[in-house]
């Protein structure tokens, strides 16, 4: 396989698997507590839909959450195109 089709494969691949991490949504479905979190590893966003007292439409981010799951995902990213590059081309290295 051409060395820029496997690294372009990878970096779409890698771009799929961090919007899907980042926004894929876990709802938690209690009976006096509807909830739903966002993020993985860490969660960074929780909307929190209803409560003992009623509907509510609240939002709770933590931004340092999502910069450290970015931070891991962009990470993993550029380590597999550093070990494509290697493996490509041995010489280089």
């Amino acid at each position: 396989m051409d060395k820029r089709l496997l690294s372009t494969t990878s970096l779409v691949a890698m771009s799929i698997v961090i919007v899907l991490a980042l926004t894929w949504p876990v709802t938690y479905n209690w009976p006096d507590f509807v909830h739903v979190k966002y993020g993985f590893p860490l969660t960074w966003g929780v909307h929190t839909l209803i409560t003992i007292q009623g509907p509510v439409d609240v939002w709770d981010v933590n931004v340092s959450s999502l910069v450290i799951d970015l931070l891991i995902w962009l990470g993993i990213t550029s380590l597999s195109q550093a070990i494509i590059q290697l493996r490509t081309n041995p010489r280089a290295a």
